[in-house]
Order: structure tokens, then sequence, then C-alpha cells
């Protein structure tokens, strides 16, 4: 069973883990050019957001978390970021529970709306979103690591 704790993101233990993810990420970016942004404890502090690590019995396996964006058509929007299990650990639907609990937490907080963006080269991401409800829009932001923006209509 996963264990969600919130944290800062510029808590050591989630510093560590955005390292990985991030070196990851950089590791197998097509080109090369990959452009890691740390997040900003700030936009993840309740309710603006919640930065989450999880795994079993509270040894850190993974993480997530949500940002609240300026609202969209449908109103409240929160942004899904860095979620990410450590690959030894993949396979087990930990993936989704991360991302089922983000869900649950902006509910929470009125969201109206869940938003991504992702590369078209983590395809078991782009299979995760879509099993769980995202569809693929058009671009939100202008994020350089982003080929693929997905939204979750949650009212």
């Amino acid at each position: 069973m996963l264990v969600f704790r919130a944290v800062s993101p510029a808590d050591p233990e989630a510093h560590d883990m955005l390292v990985d993810y991030f070196a990851l990420r950089a590791a197998e970016f097509p080109g090369g050019t990959y452009t890691p942004t740390f997040p900003t404890p700030d936009a993840f502090r309740p309710p603006a957001g919640v930065f989450l690590l999880a795994g079993p019995d509270d040894e850190a396996v993974g993480c997530g978390g949500i940002r609240r964006l300026e609202d969209g058509d449908a109103g409240i929007r929160y942004e899904v970021k860095h979620l990410f299990l450590r690959p030894e650990t993949r396979g087990q639907g930990w993936g989704r529970a991360i991302l089922e609990e983000l869900e649950r937490r902006a509910i929470e907080w009125s969201a109206a709306e869940l938003v991504l963006d992702t590369h078209h080269t983590l395809e078991a991401a782009g299979a995760l979103y879509t099993r769980s409800g995202f569809e693929q829009v058009d671009p939100y932001n202008d994020n350089p690591n982003a080929t693929r923006w997905y939204r979750k209509r949650l009212a």
C-alpha cells in the first residue's frame, strides 16, 4: 500500500527525488535539450497546490504535485507536475495511485479541471493519462520539454 506524504518540494528527500527524475529525463530526452525546472515551494503550498512523496511504509519511491493555475473556461484549474516513479518500482499501479490522489486533492479544492503537459516519448505516461480520463488538448503553456498537453474535466 502506498503512503502519501505532503512535503515541500524543497524538502531534502523531495529534492533528491526530483534530481533523480530530472537526470533520467535528461538522459532519455531526444537531442539532449531537456531543461529542468525545480518547483517553487510556494506553488505547492495548500490550497495553491501540494507536492506528494509516495511509497510503501514511508519509503519514497515516487512523487507528484498539483499547482493552481489561472482559472480556465471550466473554472478552477490545477496542473499536475513532476509525476515520477523510480524505474525499478514501475508496473505496480503506483503511478495511477499517485495521479488519483492528486485528483482527489484537487477536487477537495473545488477544481473543475486538471491539466498537464508531457513529452510524446513518455508513452507509458501518455497511456496512463488517457486511461485516467485525460484528453489531448491544444498547448496551454510554452514548456520547451512538452510536445503533448492534456486536460481532464472534474466538474
